[in-house]
């Protein structure tokens, strides 16, 4: 090349003074360790320290250059940007949602068909096409991070929805051959399973996150081979073929009609607003805990917390349900989410982060075994594939909205990190008063003879 670029590819002219390497040499140094500091333009960074700064949707995509490489290998690093776009919009987020907003989104969508389709042909079948899902939408994200595309990378978790949406499934395929009495204990032990992923899979990250040239590619790989891999568990599922209605005979009610069943409202309804508000407080957490004077490392300790009380309790919770009821354990768990909220509202010192994530991540663990088995108890083999699909789209709905809803309430409801933190607190309010009324009124309302 007879003439200097730039990072984005675009030719430069060298002016008297001015010295440059070639790039083989500048990555080395950046690789090597030896940057102390660097300097860089951002279009939006967020609460965990990511940054986005090479890609403008529907803007021309020249190139990445050394962004990734700088932003992971410098020793400091300082970004320069403006604090919003020039419709308003705050560059500073919680986090860069998009990707994983997608795959909310792609969930919910599927969520539906996917019931329908294992209603037809078996948990079996719809377990493999969410694998195949998980491994494709992994490998479109592979081949958007290897490209440095962005639009690509979000189909890739949009079609990863397939996946996440199958894999909510899995507490009802517990229960498709359990006793009425173990349905419960069924529902909590396969929820108990997510300890495990939590406690793996952050370390599986890093393991592969850095295991090739471009971040995160080796991550998304492993994704690839452990859904590929997984997929044979499915072979050991001994869960028979839902029978079809013979000719003339009754297929079960309507979806309408399920709808107007008071059992099936108020377990859709208290397991959507246990996890919203779940994912509410949650991703608002490191932000608030940032700016509240805490580092990146205490906002980690707080969420580490929180997700280990939102899966250990399953070992217990099916036996509190089976015990006491659905209905007694769901109203405790909205009590212990109030409860969450109140602690988060006393003030921002570290303990009380920590106290109220517990209590969030316990609430919902109660809330949403209880509605789940809850919902488990109305429908008839024949009914369960349509309920249990407009469930999952209710659920992942009001997740979505959440996730957008967030960084709004922190970031436009207050002068700092604290009123934007009560902000979000206060929300949890009308919709726990919401499922406390739904609860309470299936609990008064006269039984059928």
């Amino acid at each position: 090349m007879d003439y200097p670029v730039n990072a984005g590819k675009i030719p430069v002219t060298a002016l008297p003074g001015s010295s440059y390497f070639d790039s083989s040499d500048s990555f080395a140094m950046i690789r090597g360790g030896h940057v102390d500091i660097a300097i860089m333009g951002g279009l939006e960074v967020d609460e965990q320290g990511n940054l986005a700064n090479w890609a403008v949707p529907g803007k021309p995509l020249l190139g990445v250059g050394g962004a990734m490489d700088l932003a992971s290998g410098a020793k400091k690093l300082i970004i320069t940007l403006t604090h919003a776009d020039p419709d308003g919009t705050s560059k500073i987020v919680p986090h860069c949602t998009l990707p994983i907003t997608a795959m909310v989104i792609g969930s919910m969508l599927t969520a539906t068909p996917l019931s329908m389709l294992m209603q037809r042909f078996g948990r079996r079948a719809g377990f493999f096409f969410g694998a195949a899902g998980g491994a494709t939408g992994a490998a479109i994200g592979a081949y958007g991070l290897s490209t440095g595309s962005f639009l690509i990378f979000c189909i890739g978790a949009l079609i990863s929805g397939i996946y996440m949406s199958a894999n909510g499934f899995y507490r009802f395929a517990a229960v498709d051959t359990a006793s009425v009495a173990f349905r419960p204990k069924a529902i909590s032990w396969v929820m108990a399973g997510g300890l495990l992923s939590a406690v793996f899979g952050p370390q599986l990250v890093k393991l592969t996150a850095d295991a090739m040239a471009v971040p995160f590619l080796g991550a998304y790989l492993t994704v690839i081979v452990l859904n590929l891999a997984g997929s044979f568990l499915f072979l050991a599922l001994d869960i028979p073929k839902p029978v079809a209605p013979a000719a003339g005979e009754e297929g079960g009610r309507s979806r309408a009609e399920l709808l107007r069943d008071p059992v099936i409202r108020v377990a859709m309804i208290c397991a959507m607003v246990s996890y919203a508000l779940m994912n509410l407080i949650m991703t608002s957490t490191p932000l608030a805990v940032v700016g509240c004077g805490f580092d990146k490392s205490n906002a980690a300790d707080i969420v580490s917390a929180h997700v280990l009380a939102m899966f250990a309790p399953s070992f217990f919770t099916g036996h509190l349900v089976t015990r006491f009821g659905a209905p007694a354990i769901m109203g405790t768990g909205l009590a212990i989410l109030a409860a969450a909220g109140a602690v988060a509202l006393t003030g921002v010192a570290l303990e009380q982060f920590f106290l109220a994530l517990i209590l969030l991540g316990l609430g919902w663990n109660v809330v949403f075994i209880g509605a789940t088995a809850l919902l488990t108890s109305a429908p008839t083999p024949r009914e369960k594939g349509r309920i249990q699909g407009i469930n999952d789209f209710v659920v992942f709905g009001g997740v979505t909205v959440a996730s957008f809803s967030s960084g709004a309430l922190m970031t436009c409801s207050g002068a700092d990190a604290v009123q934007g933190w009560q902000a979000v607190n206060i929300a949890m309010l009308p919709f726990l008063t919401l499922a406390g009324g739904a609860l309470i009124w299936l609990t008064m309302r006269p039984k059928a003879a």
